[in-house]
């Protein structure tokens, strides 16, 4: 006999942009269409949840989407049952009424704080770490993404890497995709490039290097906070989603907002993707290809920190000899070099124009090091820790 389906209860706030909501939307879904679990996710802000999703309607605090109950996380909570499991994202405060049910039930949900991901060292020994509540008799846990198997690993769809490399084999996918994007598939010769980024002072020297490249470079550039800067560069005014700019070797399309699926294919079309914040961050490393993060910055640069934590990790592959077709030590420090120049420099909004061509110049060695890594880290797969980590508490407690 099969064991029952857990159900679980998924809390998000909205804080800024769409990581948070990007990170609980695929974890909704994976944990519903791959586990059998039953999900609700509670979300304050239904708006932008129907950019990830379009089909979810923002006006209505209660509905199904792709195998999840959706519901508005509202001021006045309802009276609502606790799930037999509690997944308390990224430190947002669960309702008061909603834990003083989950302390009356005789058998107590499991309590989950899913954390922002980080490479920096001490998650290694955070994760798991339980927390006594000071007054009522709940535990929660905390558990943290991340790259070691010391950690809950990282969101990875069952098939989605299998999915990637049929993609980037079958000339007539990739042309449905530009086709979808109103373009024409580009030639051979042309370096496409994603760009989803925070506003950043850095984008016109980046701009200038394209323009003058040796090789023609398509910029794709996702509706965002970004567009204004392109106007800027371009002399409009009025930047709008389908508007094309050209400038010497340089050609920039904005795209509207894309939803996750969608998003993907474009990371998969591109030969480099530059993203932000957690969610397409972790998309990027899924999709293969060279990539620059850019993270969500602090007004105390701690930010900063993490970013060279996870270089220090990334980049450690590439500096160590691996066995072919891996780059050997020599090739892979300068390729180091190349990758933490542009990133830096993207992150500091400082000389990327600068780091480009030693970035561009390694393109080779890069590629061959994202598509290791794509490997290398999807053997931890986040929804099959924690699922694992649930029975594991069951157990305990039996």
């Amino acid at each position: 006999m099969h064991a029952p389906a857990l159900h679980a209860d998924i809390f998000c706030r909205v804080i800024d942009n769409y990581g948070d909501i990007g990170v609980c939307w695929r974890l909704a879904r994976q944990l519903a269409n791959e586990q059998g679990w039953a999900v609700r996710l509670w979300v304050d802000d239904l708006h932008s949840l129907a950019k990830l999703c379009p089909e979810t309607d923002a006006a209505l605090e209660q509905q199904k989407c792709r195998g999840v109950e959706v519901r508005l996380w509202s001021t006045e909570f309802p009276e609502t049952p606790p799930a037999d499991v509690v997944i308390e994202t990224f430190a947002c405060v669960l309702p008061d009424s909603y834990i003083a049910a989950m302390a009356a039930q005789a058998h107590k949900p499991i309590w989950i704080n899913l954390e922002y991901l980080s490479a920096e060292d001490w998650v290694d020994g955070c994760h798991k770490l339980p927390s006594p509540h000071p007054t009522l008799p709940l535990t929660k846990y905390f558990f943290f993404p991340g790259f070691t198997r010391k950690t809950g690993g990282l969101l990875l769809e069952r098939d989605l890497l299998a999915r990637r490399d049929a993609f980037q084999v079958d000339a007539r996918q990739q042309q449905a995709f530009w086709q979808s994007i109103g373009m024409e598939m580009p030639t051979a010769g042309t370096l496409k490039i994603s760009l989803f980024s925070y506003e950043n002072a850095a984008l016109h020297g980046l701009f200038n290097a394209w323009t003058i490249s040796a090789q023609p470079v398509l910029c794709l550039i996702p509706e965002g906070r970004i567009v204004q800067q392109v106007g800027q560069y371009f002399d409009d005014t009025e930047p709008r989603v389908g508007n094309d700019y050209v400038r010497g070797n340089l050609h920039v399309r904005v795209l509207p907002f894309v939803e996750q699926e969608r998003y993907d294919l474009l990371l998969w079309a591109c030969d480099i993707n530059f993203v932000r914040g957690e969610d397409s961050w972790v998309r990027a490393l899924w999709a293969g290809q060279p990539f620059i993060w850019q993270i969500y910055p602090q007004h105390d640069e701690a930010h900063l920190k993490k970013l060279h934590a996870f270089l220090k990790l990334y980049g450690g592959y590439l500096s160590a000899p691996h066995p072919s077709p891996l780059p050997q030590a020599g090739e892979g420090i300068r390729a180091v070099l190349a990758l933490e120049s542009l990133w830096e420099a993207w992150n500091e909004e400082s000389s990327s124009g600068q780091a480009w061509p030693l970035f561009a110049a390694e393109l080779g060695e890069l590629k061959q090091h994202a598509q290791h890594c794509s490997r290398q880290w999807a053997v931890n797969n986040l929804a099959l820790n924690l699922l694992d980590f649930c029975q594991e508490i069951g157990k305990m407690r039996a």
